[in-house]
């Protein structure tokens, strides 16, 4: 009996053994620190399905992200899945042959909508390097339960914007949780306010086109509505940091915030008893309305990488609408994947403001491909302006003369 018992625990352990050993890791890279409860979760239901494969996340900071895997794929290592940057944040190492192209390896890519694809695609060779997992709208959020006990309602025009403000400030709170203190979330406001003011489509495509640049009084005109609302934000705002407007929004002691798409997770893990609702800002008159949007990132995988016919398994898994619709609904975005349904009334309405008069973000989709990009440009400019250190019009020369460093607009 012993012996029997002997010889199947060691029958037991060597089929455990050979199991370890013809299981293949992965390693996937990302910047999303915020979210690793999430994708634990979306890599739990992969491996259900595929169990010879194990998914290890990890996330680094965002703001050191892009200089580790660079170095990292660069000397030959690094992860076989890499959660990559859109638009320009891709391109070199494309370029450089770290990454693999994926538009003849991933079938799924070609129900993409050609728009989704371009934040993943590399402009030398035209192809697809990546499977896009989220878009993202930039509008304004505001507190439904504030607007209704103030009898105030979704402005139309900008007059009516800034009507609802004072409405606010009257109250007793900020109209606006925007803060000043990290340049980017000043880009954020531009990628807000902007686009009614400088035309949208119209625009983008003049100074894409050759036809307009940054000169233009419309771009003039975007900046100086978003210096218009200096008396709106946060008190102190050169002070306010993200996670400032995050909790002065989510804890009741703003009415609004002219913010990301992408915060409507993280609001509700702050305070799930609030209430948000989204709207466009308003332009000089009804209609003048537009929201920008962009490709967030994508899913990619390592040229180097060892391990492809795994990597291309869980990239396919990405890119199915049963994962799309585990990502809307358990991280409250919008999900790439063609056919996947908001996950809340709040999500489906910006996705209908999006329809309705979505524009692509600017400075993102079409100058932040050489260096110094228009994103940094246009942060560091505004948060002089809006710090009373220089003009419009200075923060308009300095971004116009640095753009055109490498983008040639004739």
């Amino acid at each position: 009996m012993n012996r029997t018992i002997r010889l199947l625990a060691t029958t037991l352990a060597l089929s455990l053994l050979t199991a370890a050993l013809a299981q293949t890791t992965l390693e996937f890279w990302s910047w999303r620190t915020e979210d690793v409860e999430a994708y634990e979760k979306f890599i739990a239901a992969f491996e259900a399905d595929n169990t010879d494969i194990q998914v290890n996340f990890t996330p680094y900071l965002n703001t050191e992200y892009n200089t580790i895997v660079a170095t990292a794929l660069q000397g030959g290592g690094g992860p076989d899945i890499v959660h990559l940057r859109a638009y320009g944040g891709i391109e070199a190492l494309a370029e450089a042959g770290l990454i693999l192209r994926l538009d003849d390896k991933v079938p799924a890519l070609a129900d993409f909508a050609p728009g989704i694809l371009l934040g993943a695609t590399n402009r030398a060779d035209g192809g697809v390097y990546g499977v896009p997992f989220a878009l993202q709208t930039v509008q304004v959020l505001y507190n439904v339960d504030m607007f209704e006990e103030l009898g105030l309602s979704e402005p139309t025009t900008w007059d009516e914007f800034l009507a609802v403000g004072d409405a606010l400030k009257e109250s007793g709170v900020y109209a606006l949780a925007n803060g000043a203190l990290e340049p980017w979330t000043l880009e954020t406001l531009f990628g807000g306010v902007g686009p009614a003011f400088y035309g949208g489509d119209e625009y983008l495509e003049a100074v894409t086109g050759g036809e307009a640049d940054f000169t233009d009084p419309r771009f003039a005109a975007a900046l100086e509505h978003m210096v218009a609302l200096q008396p709106y934000l946060a008190e102190n705002y050169m002070g306010v940091g993200y996670t400032d407007m995050q909790s002065l929004f989510a804890f009741e002691q703003a009415g609004m915030l002219i913010g990301g798409s992408y915060e409507l997770g993280t609001l509700a893990q702050l305070n799930p008893e609030l209430t948000v609702g989204s709207f466009a800002v308003p332009g000089e008159a009804p209609g003048d309305a537009a929201i920008s949007y962009y490709v967030d990132g994508s899913y990619g995988i390592n040229a180097t990488s060892p391990n492809q016919e795994a990597a291309l398994r869980f990239i396919a898994f990405l890119a199915t609408q049963e994962y799309g619709q585990m990502f809307t609904d358990e991280l409250q975005q919008i999900s790439a994947v063609p056919g996947v349904q908001p996950s809340s009334e709040a999500l489906a309405d910006m996705v209908a403001l999006m329809d309705e008069a979505g524009t692509p973000y600017l400075m993102l989709t079409a100058f932040r491909y050489g260096q110094p990009s228009g994103s940094t440009l246009l942060q560091n400019e505004m948060q002089a302006v809006m710090g009373g250190d220089q003009s419009v019009a200075d923060a308009v020369a300095n971004i116009q003369r640095g753009v055109s460093e490498w983008y040639d607009f004739e």
